[in-house]
């Protein structure tokens, strides 16, 4: 059975890293959730210089909750990529990556979300596009550097597809995580952010042993654009197919809804809505 998880970023103050950890944990909890998805950024509750017995204080106190902390992602990879045009970046990314997995393993979790590289970045257009090959060759070589960290941590970083322009099929992420011949490496497939250019169904029957992670978003397709993603069940999501394609390649990991932005007014409420949402996918309890 898939543990249900929700993100970090999914209440107020999460992006920010304003949000006390303690207390999103309890809302996980009243909201009926079974697992979470930390979030490491550059300051705030969880940043790269979170030291070890703070980890496992956050992992106690879920633990006392009842919670598992199944993953952990991070939105560092945008400021300190792989696959930079500058070498300074790469270097500092390998360092952050690094970081990252000793303080996913402090935490007790298993999977952590990864972004290799991008060729652009679609919020900041301002940011010059780097070549393809180039993002290519870089973050396998950012990538190789780090595998022996996760193999010694025993954490896995997960390739997410996310709107880089980068490993835009199943078959090409599938190639890529095969290059590396290393089980520390895996596919974290976000459901809506395939749409766009392709079939979440597909990209997990296609990834199968390689995923380690899912992330569960609604899109809407004739929007287009980043004001697409809705609510679970809003959207264009096949999610019958999705669970087929999850049941299908024994998955048995946790999905995790990651539900940003937020809504403008009352926005615990798109917590619970997304718990009752997901109790339908999943097929617990009552799905009116």
């Amino acid at each position: 059975m898939n543990l249900k998880s929700i993100n970090y970023w999914s209440l107020p103050g999460g992006l920010e890293g304003s949000l006390s950890i303690e207390s999103f944990l309890r809302s996980a909890k009243r909201h009926g959730f079974e697992a979470v998805e930390l979030c490491i950024g550059e300051s705030g509750e969880l940043n790269l210089d979170s030291p070890s017995n703070r980890c496992a204080e956050i992992r106690g106190i879920a633990g006392e909750l009842g919670l598992e902390i199944a993953s952990v992602a991070s939105g560092l990879y945008w400021n300190y990529s792989l696959a930079s045009a500058e070498k300074d970046k790469r270097e500092r990314a390998v360092r952050a990556l690094s970081q990252m997995v000793r303080i996913t393993s402090d935490l007790g979790a298993y999977t952590l979300l990864t972004i290799p590289g991008a060729v652009d970045i679609f919020f900041a257009p301002e940011v010059a596009s780097v070549d393809y090959s180039f993002v290519w060759e870089h973050s396998r070589i950012g990538l190789e550097k780090v595998l022996s960290v996760a193999t010694e941590y025993n954490v896995v970083l997960g390739i997410e597809n996310v709107w880089n322009k980068f490993l835009l099929s199943p078959m090409e992420m599938a190639t890529f995580i095969d290059s590396f011949h290393s089980p520390a490496i895996g596919a974290y497939v976000d459901v809506a952010n395939v749409l766009p250019y392709g079939y979440p169904e597909q990209w997990l029957k296609i990834l199968g042993h390689r995923v380690v992670g899912v992330h569960f978003k609604d899109f809407r397709k004739a929007v287009g654009t980043i004001e697409g993603f809705v609510d679970l069940l809003e959207g264009d999501v096949n999610w019958p197919a999705v669970m087929d394609a999850i049941s299908s390649i024994g998955y048995h990991g946790p999905v995790v809804a990651e539900m940003i932005p937020l809504y403008k007014h009352y926005p615990e409420v798109r917590i619970a809505n997304t718990s009752r949402a997901m109790d339908a996918i999943l097929h617990r309890g009552s799905k009116a």
